[in-house]
């Protein structure tokens, strides 16, 4: 595979940022394009960074137009379900606008392979565990329909005019670079293992379990915890099949494993030696009981095998968050 230039949206952010750090160490040249709302620029460590937001098609065309990009991955998107309850028309502005203004520069700039971060969420509640791609898609929350929408965009593009992409189907997101040089960082946290390890480290007063009475095997959300540099691997790979000359694919991105909350728990306490104080509330609106993949495709696709567990997870995650002498 030669060296491409890889536009890379949204990757100041967490998945993004670790994405260029895989995509550098292959010999490809990551561009980051970035709004700086959510990434960090300290974060961009593997190629320029062109600070644009994703509603300006005339800084996009520009940027595509002096980096001659030979595929996009695009990251950039609010995904905070909750928020998307909270303000629904903002999540469809970035989230489904955004990527039409972005497919519309790609597409006059000539660039038609596009490598797409989506969600489980587009799942909705699931009929089966562990859940295929061709699971029936039924998303529950508004964070969930606007990336199925862009799915369907995506598809309909590739009808038309043979706009070639990958669309990858996220589990949960976790852990850090094991060089410790970036990791997961959003204000506020709200994931589960960046706040199960604040609560070890006494930055908060601890960890609260929404919902101890799911049909699960402890009563807790099971979920599937992929980490972050099994991601950016899998995206590198997309990338790579995109510049092969392959067709469009959908594929789910998870370890087949899943994790309760109390046994995440229990790992963080193994790893970080302290206690995490535990309370419980109430189930959230639009949890799923347990969201676990079928991750066979990415494996015949792809030659993707994710090589980290729930404990590698955490272990780089408590190096990552020890090393930030914040709060």
């Amino acid at each position: 595979m030669h060296m491409a230039t890889i536009l890379v949206v949204g990757g100041a952010g967490y998945i993004g940022a670790h994405c260029c750090l895989d995509l550098a160490g292959r010999g490809h040249r990551p561009v980051v394009y970035d709004n700086l709302s959510n990434g960090h620029e300290s974060f961009v460590q593997w190629g320029p960074l062109e600070i644009g937001d994703l509603h300006d098609r005339s800084r996009l065309r520009e940027v595509m137009d002096r980096h001659r990009p030979a595929a996009i991955i695009h990251f950039a998107a609010l995904i905070e379900v909750g928020l998307s309850l909270a303000d629904p028309l903002s999540f469809y502005q970035n989230n489904v606008g955004g990527t039409i203004g972005l497919v519309s520069a790609a597409s006059e700039a000539g660039i038609d392979k596009f490598v797409f971060s989506s969600t489980c969420a587009t799942y909705g509640v699931p009929q089966a565990t562990p859940m295929a791609e061709d699971h029936r898609q039924v998303p529950i929350n508004p964070y969930g329909r606007s990336k199925l929408m862009v799915e369907q965009i995506l598809a309909d593009l590739d009808a038309l005019r043979g706009f070639r992409s990958v669309v990858l189907r996220y589990f949960n997101a976790a852990g850090a670079d094991e060089g410790g040089r970036i990791g997961e960082w959003h204000d506020p946290e709200t994931h589960a293992i960046p706040v199960a390890i604040e609560a070890a480290m006494g930055r908060r007063a601890g960890f609260t379990i929404n919902g101890s009475d799911y049909d699960t095997r402890d009563g807790t959300c099971i979920r599937d915890f992929i980490h972050v540099m099994d991601l950016a691997d899998a995206h590198a790979r997309a990338v790579e099949h995109l510049l092969a000359g392959g067709t469009s694919a959908t594929v789910n991105l998870g370890t087949g494993t899943g994790t309760s909350l109390l046994e995440l728990l229990d790992v963080v306490r193994t790893v970080s030696g302290r206690n995490v104080p535990v309370a419980r509330g109430p189930r959230r609106a639009g949890d799923s009981p347990s969201l676990v993949a079928d991750n066979r495709r990415a494996k015949a696709l792809l030659g993707w095998e994710p090589k980290r567990s729930i404990e590698d997870i955490v272990t780089s995650a408590w190096r990552w968050h020890s090393s930030r002498n914040t709060g």
